[in-house]
C-alpha cells in the first residue's frame, strides 16, 4: 500500500519549470493524501509559483506522473490552488531562499 512519505519522496525528484528548484524545497505542495481501500488513490494538492505559469498544465501532468509511478498508486490526482498564494518567504526551505537570496 502506497503512503504519504512515498508519494512525498516520488515528488522530490519534480522541479519547477522555471526556478528549476525542487517543488517540495520551494513549499509548492501544500498537501498530500491517499485513500481508498488499499491506499491506492492519491492526491496532492499544490500551487505554481504565479498563477500565469505558461507551463502549468505540462508542470502539472510531471507531478502527475510521478506520483502514477510509485507502485501501488493506482490514481493520481493533482489539483492546483492560489490560496494561500505562494510565498517563497515563508513556505520555501533555508536552502532555497539562501539560493534565491531572500532574507
Amino acid at each position: 500500500m502506497p503512503t504519504v512519505e512515498q508519494i512525498r519522496t516520488a515528488l522530490a525528484d519534480v522541479k519547477d519549470p522555471e526556478i528549476n528548484l525542487g517543488i517540495l524545497e520551494l513549499g509548492l505542495v501544500y498537501d498530500i493524501s491517499v485513500e481508498g481501500d488499499n491506499q491506492e488513490h492519491a492526491n496532492v494538492l499544490m500551487t505554481l509559483t504565479s498563477p500565469m505559469c505558461p507551463v502549468g498544465p505540462m508542470f502539472k501532468k510531471s507531478v502527475e506522473d510521478h506520483v502514477l509511478a510509485v507502485e501501488g498508486v493506482k490514481t493520481a490526482r493533482v489539483d492546483i490552488t492560489f490560496t494561500p498564494p505562494w510565498d517563497p518567504a515563508t513556505m520555501a526551505s533555508d536552502d532555497v531562499k539562501a539560493t534565491l537570496g531572500i532574507w
